[in-house]
């Protein structure tokens, strides 16, 4: 099931109308629409918004029955580019562990390429953990921006508004989100 119809079926399910779901995301009716109708692929920031406001993980709506076990993934999985979300902000990622239910955190492979990546700021809940495998970016953090290069890492409050621009022709980096900062919180 796509991502869009599998969003449809969590809302209907909860008897929710787009109105609803939208106004408690922050952006329109008309947005979430799209999202539902499979005519535009939202930022992981997007999706982590309406996985909150439908009480749910981001892995519920990526994956159609989602596991409490061990999740391996092989490179070949990774490599498949079927298995690879393209936003329409101009970047790519694979989520690693979408298949795990009740995590604390979620890992992406992003790609990026210089030119492709629209600008904007992301500002979700959580933590976040960012590490390059290869090219240059900036990625600017609040009001302090950093030139990031393969090796580096960066670890930030995800609240403070944030965003990348890719230096090379592409940058692959790993992000680590926390999905529920309640739970890290309390234990």
């Amino acid at each position: 099931m796509e991502l869009g119809k599998r969003i449809r079926l969590i809302r209907k399910e909860q008897k929710r109308t787009q109105d609803e779901v939208s106004a408690a995301c922050g952006f329109t009716k008309s947005m979430l629409s799209k999202i539902e109708n499979g005519s535009t692929m939202p930022a992981v920031a997007t999706l982590m918004k309406i996985a909150s406001a439908l009480g749910v993980k981001v892995s519920d709506l990526l994956e159609p029955s989602p596991s409490n076990g061990t999740v391996y993934i092989h490179a070949s999985d990774y490599e498949d580019p079927d298995k690879w979300i393209r936003t329409d902000k101009g970047y790519s990622f694979f989520a690693f562990a979408s298949g795990r239910r009740d995590k604390m955190m979620q890992p992406y492979l992003f790609v990026a390429e210089r030119g492709e990546v629209k600008s904007h700021v992301f500002s979700h809940e959580g933590q976040e953990f960012i590490y390059v495998l290869s090219g240059q970016m900036k990625y600017k953090v609040g009001s302090t921006e950093y030139v990031m290069n393969a090796g580096d890492g960066m670890y930030f409050n995800s609240l403070e508004e944030h965003l990348v621009i890719p230096i090379s022709e592409q940058v692959k980096y790993l992000a680590i989100f926390t999905e529920d900062t309640g739970k890290l919180e309390k234990d």
